[in-house]
């Protein structure tokens, strides 16, 4: 073979591995802590499925509140007793997997008073969770690598200013990083003005329990449509698919696999924001092994 005939063949070759890496970029996003029967953190991370394990929740905070996580059967923070976590979060991170502390979450109970709170709640944020010191860190030494918002009650004031303030500490050494679980209906009631700050990374959008914008076996037009506005509307460098992990996972909005990957995916990839997919949660989809059935599609 003349050395014009390889340099074409190896050109064709990497071109193939481009358009194969492009086309099938995306990662999926898991919520880990609401079921202790799920498994550990550890064990999560070492499915190899996930790309980034949102830790839910800390569900009290703001306002004067005294805040408090909400790890269901996994711990007791209020005997400090989810410090052991420390290790299971560095393994993770050892393994590429980003892990992120969720706030709010459907049952919390939480708000911000001004912006003077949503600062007071940033600091308390850097100091037991992020790269500060504390000496009493629910979650142990290890440093977690950003904050996700599931705001999902209360009012839409603050949560912009939270961002600002989180996203400050980035300038201290590590990246914190930020994202957001907003419902499908755009904008978002609740953290809708804060996404318009552009200080988010990954937006999962929540594409159930919505019947106006979620998928449904007649119709994929209202999910299309909801995406293109979030994809084109909010700036963020990724957007993900947010899905229930199996039917009893929500109320509505599962999509069965072989429609997800022969109808939905194909129909959203092509934009460059697509980020993946995002599930709720771990212990569901033990159940269904759905991230294990679409990962190689996603």
């Amino acid at each position: 073979m003349d050395s014009k005939l390889k340099m074409s063949v190896l050109f064709i070759c990497l071109i193939v591995l481009v358009l194969a890496t492009g086309s099938n970029g995306g990662g999926i996003s898991i919520y880990w802590g609401q079921n202790g029967n799920e498994g550990t953190l550890a064990e999560t991370c070492a499915t190899g499925n996930y790309e980034y394990v949102n830790i839910a929740f800390l569900a009290t905070f703001g306002s004067g509140r005294t805040p408090m996580m909400n790890l269901a059967g996994h711990c007791d923070p209020y005997s400090n007793g989810c410090t052991g976590l420390s290790s299971d979060i560095k393994s993770c991170q050892a393994k590429g997997v980003k892990v992120i502390l969720s706030l709010g979450g459907g049952a919390g109970s939480y708000s911000l008073a001004s912006s003077d709170d949503a600062r007071q709640v940033a600091t308390y944020l850097w100091n037991n969770f992020l790269g500060g010191t504390s000496s009493s860190r629910p979650l142990g030494p290890a440093v977690l690598d950003g904050i996700d918002f599931d705001i999902e009650g209360g009012t839409d004031e603050h949560w912009d200013d939270l961002a600002k303030y989180l996203s400050g500490y980035s300038k201290k050494g590590k990246k914190v990083y930020l994202t957001a679980a907003p419902q499908c209906p755009f904008p978002d009631a609740s953290v809708g003005n804060a996404l318009k700050t552009g200080l988010f990374d990954y937006v999962w959008v929540q594409f159930y329990n919505n019947p106006p914008c979620q998928y449904s076996s007649a119709d994929i037009a209202s999910l299309e449509d909801a995406w293109k506005q979030w994809t084109s509307d909010i700036p963020t460098t990724k957007i993900f698919l947010g899905l229930p992990a199996s039917p009893d996972a929500a109320g509505s909005g599962f999509i069965p696999v072989n429609d997800l990957t022969s109808k939905v995916l194909p129909a959203i990839k092509n934009s460059s924001k697509y980020g993946g997919v995002m599930l709720w949660s771990k212990y569901y989809d033990d159940q269904s092994g759905y991230s294990s059935s679409i990962k190689s599609h996603v």
